[in-house]
């Protein structure tokens, strides 16, 4: 796929668009033959990757991974053929599933519905620890991709795709597009530069004073491109993201030269790779140029509190390859409000004694939306502050989940029930969801293997994410040993409104309380796998609190945690405060 002319390379991307669409009889005669295979329901993530496979995004990959493209994409950044490309798209299977699929298969989503059949002309191990170190350069289990991969399946396939049918949608038909479709559009609007820029988050002023400033520098079009697949876990719904940029689209841009499009993508928030992997899919829908973010694709912070990646990594990954990809990149550059001018400035350009206004995202989060505070008009538009207001009530209006975890006679349960006496004493009501209880109703007949403990800790963050959801609070109570199984309910719950609660008590005060003898059976060899003795506890990293039980009442306990949810604005300790006046942090360059 990559060949030299004139000592130049040339590469593949924005050339023939792979399609794997089945057309005409060939499309109903392959139809009619899936009715007859074993069928495999696969993730959202893989029909996220099976989409934009077919519609050629990913060109010029056409299927999913083999191993020699694997293992070359995980070490090189390449596939065999030498075409720069440096995320795994991969689809795994458990070995028991693959045992009955047989050499073709008929590929369908969550509900049954047949996307594609294909043929399984490879199968081949990963480890998740290799790919996420290499891929991701980290094995955190804080990543949201890591703590993921405990549900993939065992074994990767490939083989042959041949796609009948793409996802169906309902929400925001007329703007979701193919590569081929943007481009169409695109070269109509007659501009040979085309600036795209990636998002997963509301457009504010700042965001729409840099995309218009882009298209400028290179008198080019632009192309809004956001991410309506997965994203990171707590970020805002891309239903209402997309109802904020089709109205900024429509009120604000110039119609001649701006595109809103959505792209189904699954994302991995790799970082650096992934920002030259974002750029490769844009220079497919047609782009020349890519705005970067300070730590584009970044997932935030591990477990020590540290970013994973450094604000600038990305960028400079970009640059080192942008001649290669057709893609040059256009660097996010930070702008301030200046309030006493009213404009809009590079921060390195600020005059002297200027007046500068400025928010951040903490800032947009805690101070103004959780606190149902309006956002000032000179950092968005009124027609996103709506929005986001309607959709994201003040922070003691939402839901929150409390997730105690420790050994097995910690006091988790005691504490937990004086908890929800002081909650239900402030007016909230609360759902409890005791391990125990949970596994005599929700998890009957699981087991003590670690695969269905997970299956249990799993199930309780799924039923108290569907809670937090619809605003409510809830309380769970439970050994949850594994950080990895913890970290898919922050996931399943939301960042923000995921409390882990360490209660760190140590073993011998916990053998000393158990009246159920259970850590004695253990001891004697009568109880396999209990937590502590002869399978292992692992202890959080950076929980939101830490509580000790051998020097503090569960009272004391309780009342901490009280006072924590005050600090975070889940309870009202006092009456609210008059909305802010609207100027957000203020300061004078000197």
């Amino acid at each position: 796929m990559l060949h030299q002319t004139n000592d130049k390379l040339i590469t593949p991307y924005g050339g023939q668009l792979v399609d794997l669409m089945v057309t005409g009889d060939e499309r109903l005669k392959l139809i009619e033959e899936a009715s007859h295979l074993p069928s495999l329901q696969i993730s959202t993530r893989a029909l996220c990757d099976l989409e934009l496979l077919a519609t050629g995004a990913f060109s010029p990959l056409d299927r999913f991974m083999g191993k020699a493209d694997y293992e070359r994409v995980l070490n090189e950044m390449r596939l065999t053929s030498g075409t720069l490309f440096p995320l795994p798209i991969t689809l795994t299977v458990d070995n028991a599933t693959l045992s009955g699929l047989g050499d073709r298969v008929a590929l369908r989503d969550s509900r049954n519905n047949l996307i594609a059949v294909m043929n399984i002309e490879e199968s081949f191990k990963w480890d998740a620890n290799t790919e996420a170190q290499l891929a991701l350069g980290t094995t955190d289990p804080r990543h949201p991709l890591i703590s993921e991969m405990i549900r993939w399946g065992e074994t990767c396939i490939s083989g042959e795709l041949r796609v009948l049918n793409t996802p169906i949608y309902y929400d925001f038909v007329s703007l979701r597009r193919t590569p081929a479709e943007v481009r169409a559009s695109l070269a109509e609007m007659g501009r040979k530069q085309v600036v795209a820029f990636q998002t997963r988050n509301p457009l504010h002023r700042i965001h729409e004073e840099l995309t218009k400033r882009a298209a400028d520098e290179v008198n080019g079009s632009l192309l809004i491109h956001p991410v309506v697949g997965m994203t990171k876990p707590g970020d805002v719904d891309h239903f209402s993201r997309v109802r904020i940029y089709r109205s900024l689209v429509e009120t604000y841009y110039d119609p001649q030269r701006t595109m809103l499009s959505l792209l189904p993508l699954a994302m991995r928030m790799a970082g650096p790779r992934e920002a030259l992997w974002h750029a490769i899919i844009r220079r497919n829908y047609g782009a020349t140029h890519f705005i970067v973010g300070r730590d584009h694709a970044g997932p935030g912070k591990d477990s020590t509190g540290k970013p994973f990646y450094g604000p600038y990594d990305a960028q400079d990954l970009m640059a080192q390859h942008a001649d290669e990809i057709g893609v040059q990149p256009v660097p996010f550059k930070e702008l301030v409000y200046l309030s006493d001018r009213e404009e809009y400035v590079e921060v390195d350009k600020i005059p002297e004694g200027a007046e500068v206004a400025s928010i951040s995202g903490t800032q947009v989060r805690e101070d103004y939306l959780a606190k149902g505070k309006v956002l000032p008009e000179w950092f968005t538009r009124k027609e996103t502050a709506e929005i986001l207001g309607q959709m994201y009530p003040a922070r003691h209006k939402q839901g929150f989940c409390i997730w105690f975890t420790g050994l097995s006679g910690a006091g988790k349960s005691t504490i937990a029930e004086i908890l929800t006496v002081l909650l239900l004493e402030q007016g909230r009501q609360i759902t409890v969801l005791d391990g125990d209880v949970v596994r005599t109703h929700l998890s009957k007949g699981l087991g003590f293997s670690q695969e269905d403990r997970d299956t249990n800790i799993l199930r309780i963050g799924f039923v108290a994410g569907e809670v937090v959801r619809h605003s409510g609070s809830v309380i769970c109570a439970a050994v949850s040993p594994y950080r990895a199984t913890r970290n898919e309910c922050r996931k399943l719950i939301g960042e923000d409104r995921f409390i882990e609660v360490f209660v760190d008590t140590p073993i011998e005060v916990c053998e000393e309380r158990d009246v159920k003898g259970l850590y004695a059976k253990a001891r004697r060899g009568e109880l396999k796998g209990f937590t502590g003795v002869d399978d292992p506890y692992e202890v959080p990293v950076n929980p939101e609190l830490t509580l000790t039980t051998v020097t503090n009442t569960p009272e004391d306990n309780a009342r901490k945690i009280i006072a924590f949810l005050e600090e975070q604005g889940f309870l009202q300790s006092e009456p609210l405060l008059e909305h802010a006046n609207g100027q957000g942090a203020m300061r004078v360059v000197k």
